[in-house]
């Protein structure tokens, strides 16, 4: 008898239809028409769950099955920007009274991205099977990092889900207009440098040659600049590869000691100190830490818990070292304010603003203050350092070329002096 049940269980699973992806459209009860996808076994399976959402169905059809190519380094991941709209519109739908099952399902199906959109239907999938949401997505931590957990778990033990999104939604938005700040602080002198580059390796792979022949038609002996550019112009053209492999080399060298334990410490700490740089990156990371720390204390996560998920994300060893300390004094029993203070790693009025909050009993409030006041130092720093490499660049690049220039006359002026 267990056989035969066996068997008859599974005839009924290789006879259930197989889930496919079908486009829809519809019209709700005021009249509005709406599109989207939805994976169902069968026609039938999609009209009924449409019905079931209140919609009048028109069309429904299969969708062409996508032939997906991924290259690695050519995209076909999921960016931030897929994750913020995600949550903006995933809290719209909370806060309207969606169940999760569904709201994950109408996202899922309509994402653009394909990847994110096997994310999502997953994450659907582990949550129907009764799963909590921030377990559903602590399964893909490439996509959703640990502070989205943790504060969605938060926002699930306090029913409160909706608007931890919403918060979650306007740190994404904040952190991702601070790291756009940088990168746009750092396009011009890339550039700029991008062409220099260029520009030596015409002028002495193309120019110089057409200068030495005729140098060499007229005879006599080279200034010691023009004589130094031939020797350039022959050493790249004969060993083209040494002058392309020793910077690609070192810069994979670079990269390997930086992804060591000791060499991203000693990166780190040297990050800080750089001159105009340095003043930069902490600026930024105290932004980060006051933004994030804020944040997840404000939608409930324990401070010791919070000042754990910030620290792994801070992106420096030595202040996610200076936070693991603070936190390992507060579990102590000690303030935050005197630890932050013994790291040296932040500055004396984000000490004392904090420990004001902290006194008060609004420090979440009083972080979120500081994390403002900071994204505008932060553009007060971008724009000086901008406004200081400007005219640096122009110069080494003027400097370079007419250095260049001057090399190349020189035997000239030494002919006509001499026909003189």
């Amino acid at each position: 008898m267990a056989q035969a049940a066996a068997q008859t269980q599974k005839q009924a699973s290789s006879e259930a239809p197989r889930l496919q992806v079908w486009t829809w459209k519809a019209t709700t009860k005021s009249g509005e028409d709406r599109s989207g996808e939805m994976e169902a076994g069968d026609e039938l399976a999609v009209r009924q769950r449409l019905a079931a959402m209140g919609l009048e169905v028109g069309k429904v059809k299969r969708k062409p099955r996508e032939i997906n190519i991924s290259i690695p380094g050519l995209g076909g991941g999921v960016e931030t920007k897929d994750i913020l709209i995600f949550t903006r519109q995933f809290s719209v739908m909370i806060d309207a009274g969606l169940p999760l099952v569904q709201a994950l399902e109408i996202i899922g199906t309509q994402a653009d991205n394909p990847a994110f959109r096997k994310v999502l239907l997953a994450i659907k999938a582990k949550v129907e099977s009764g799963s909590t949401f921030a377990d559903a997505l602590s399964d893909h931590p490439k996509v959703f990092d640990e502070l989205f957990v943790q504060l969605v778990r938060a926002g699930e033990v306090g029913g409160i889900l909706d608007t931890i999104l919403q918060r979650l939604g306007a740190y994404i938005e904040k952190n991702e207009k601070l790291k756009r700040r940088v990168k746009g602080a750092m396009v011009y002198p890339a550039v700029v440098l991008s062409v220099a580059v260029g520009v030596t390796v015409v002028l002495l792979a193309f120019v110089t040659p057409t200068f030495e022949k005729m140098f060499k038609d007229f005879g006599g002996t080279m200034p010691a600049p023009t004589q130094f550019m031939i020797n350039l112009s022959h050493g790249l053209r004969d060993n083209w590869y040494l002058f392309a492999g020793i910077p690609t080399a070192a810069w994979f060298a670079f990269k390997f000691w930086k992804r060591t334990e000791s060499g991203r410490k000693q990166w780190d700490a040297f990050a800080l100190k750089m001159p105009m740089f340095g003043s930069l990156i902490r600026k930024v990371a105290v932004a980060r830490f006051t933004r994030t720390l804020g944040t997840m204390l404000s939608s409930g996560v324990p401070i010791l818990d919070g000042l754990e998920i910030v620290a792994k994300s801070s992106g420096n060893r030595t202040i996610e070292s200076g936070i693991l300390y603070v936190r390992a004094k507060i579990s102590e029993g000690k303030n935050i304010a005197g630890p932050l203070a013994e790291t040296g790693v932040f500055p004396p009025m984000v000490v004392q603003m904090i420990g004001v909050g902290e006194a008060t009993g609004a420090m979440d409030a009083m972080l979120n203050k500081i994390a403002d006041f900071y994204d505008d130092e932060v553009d007060v720093a971008v724009a000086a350092i901008t406004s200081m490499i400007e005219p640096i660049m122009m110069v080494f690049l003027g400097g370079m070329v007419g250095g260049f220039m001057v090399a190349m006359y020189l035997p000239i002026f030494s002919i006509a002096g001499n026909i003189k």
